[in-house]
């Protein structure tokens, strides 16, 4: 009966399914191999799954944790020597850090696609990047490719480049983007050199998009923000909250606004949502049970990394510590979050996963394939 079906009705069988499911099953048989392939198949998964790729990553694999049923697995990536840089819909956006100066490339970690981006008019090392999706939401003829694989921009600003006289390097004042629907790069704007210098020196590559503005915070102490407003070429810097006193600072958003996660050596991580005004406002903190568990005996910040979405706030360290999740509770109207912990990576597959460092990134996952990448 199966193997008899109509393949648009298997297809529309298979969407029901989830990412990790649908793998197996285009592994049963070569005709439901042929239908998975065939047809642009939607997952009804809405969740975001925490993708670990090491730090170094002399084989090309990273982890990934499926929330709904709380189970990790192994994924083979096209290339090694790779940071994540930040989502684009189901895709990622990757730095190749084999390469002296910036090269991106796109990547759907769950289809191994990948392709590199070109490369920028002004060569430089170590600058800031930053992602603008340019689909719109509210556009009534938006379909599930749209929200999959939105168009986008990216944005480098800062970082070193060779200096027109005299040899050497100098740092780049010229802001670089990149259009996803002509695939080429063009100047639109400028940096003032005492940014350039921070971008460079102090700023990872962690970014935030709230409405037209990036956002990024230095990462040496004392912490602090700095915005880019794209529309309108104009940056600016922001105060955070206990600057002096933060052990690690990263951005996030939250309930469409700037959020800030930020832990202080001997107390709680706490979040924090940027209000009118520019004011800082504290919305919560991780419950004192759940950071022991992160730290461990030592109660000190500055080995745990965060990374987060409107859906989640994941904080962790290495790949066999576990994580700490905030996450937002489906179908409250006034966005309640919980506080959760999820077990570390040990075994997939019953093979044991040796711990190592990671770097984390939350991606909503698809075996479909995008026009970004062909």
């Amino acid at each position: 009966m199966w193997s008899n079906l109509p393949l648009d009705i298997l297809a529309n069988i298979f969407s029901f399914l989830s990412p990790d499911s649908l793998a197996r099953a285009r592994s049963v048989c070569k005709n439901w191999h042929t239908c998975s392939k065939a047809y642009r198949i939607a997952t009804t998964t809405t969740t975001s799954w925490f993708l670990a790729l090491p730090i170094r990553n002399h084989r090309p694999h990273c982890y990934a944790h499926n929330p709904v049923i709380d189970k990790w697995h192994q994924l083979s990536l096209p290339i090694p020597s790779i940071r994540p840089i930040g989502p684009i819909g189901s895709l990622l956006l990757l730095r190749v850090t084999n390469s002296t100066t910036l090269q991106l490339g796109l990547c759907n970690p769950f289809t191994r696609e990948f392709r590199h981006l070109p490369r920028l008019h002004v060569a430089r090392t170590n600058p800031a990047v930053g992602v603008v999706t340019t689909s719109e939401s509210s556009n009534p003829n938006r379909d599930d490719d749209d929200v999959r694989f939105p168009s986008f921009k990216v944005y480098v600003a800062g970082g070193m480049s060779e200096a027109a006289q005299g040899g050497g390097a100098t740092y780049e004042t010229k802001v670089e983007m990149y259009d996803s629907r002509f695939d080429t790069w063009r100047i639109v704007g400028s940096t003032p050199v005492e940014f350039a210098v921070r971008l460079t020196v102090w700023t990872p590559n962690e970014n935030v998009c709230i409405g037209e503005t990036l956002y990024w915070v230095t990462s040496a102490r004392v912490y602090s923000v700095m915005g880019f407003d794209v529309g309108r070429n104009r940056w600016r810097e922001l105060g955070v909250p206990m600057a002096e006193k933060l052990e690690f600072a990263t951005l996030v958003p939250r309930n469409g606004a700037l959020g800030l996660v930020g832990g202080t050596c001997g107390g709680s991580a706490c979040i924090w949502e940027l209000n009118e005004g520019d004011k800082w406002c504290l919305v919560d903190k991780v419950p004192l049970e759940l950071g022991l568990r992160l730290l461990g005996e030592k109660r000190i910040w500055e080995s745990v990394k965060c990374v987060g979405n409107e859906d989640a706030i994941c904080l962790y360290r290495d790949i066999g510590y576990g994580m700490v999740i905030c996450k937002k509770v489906v179908g409250e109207i006034m966005g309640r979050w919980e506080w959760v912990w999820v077990d570390g990576c040990g075994y997939t597959k019953g093979k044991q996963v040796y711990n190592c460092p990671i770097r984390g990134a939350l991606v909503h996952p698809s075996l479909a394939s995008s026009s970004l990448i062909f």
